[in-house]
């Protein structure tokens, strides 16, 4: 599980914005998961919570 998430977060881009939080990431190869953040170490952090969320409920509804 933990190489699945490096690799996916190794895909990650990420990029400045203009909106209350002002940092966006995503992971192109997985659509919808995406965050945002008022910092871009929070805007990581917050993506890492998505996919390890994500596969959390994969392995419990499959």
């Amino acid at each position: 599980m933990n190489d699945y998430i490096t690799a996916a977060l190794s895909t990650a881009k990420f990029e400045g914005i203009e909106e209350k939080e002002p940092y966006y990431g995503e992971i192109p190869s997985l659509p919808g998961f995406w965050s945002t953040g008022d910092s871009l170490k929070e805007c990581k952090k917050v993506l890492l919570s998505v996919v390890k969320e994500w596969i959390a409920l994969w392995i419990r509804f499959g």
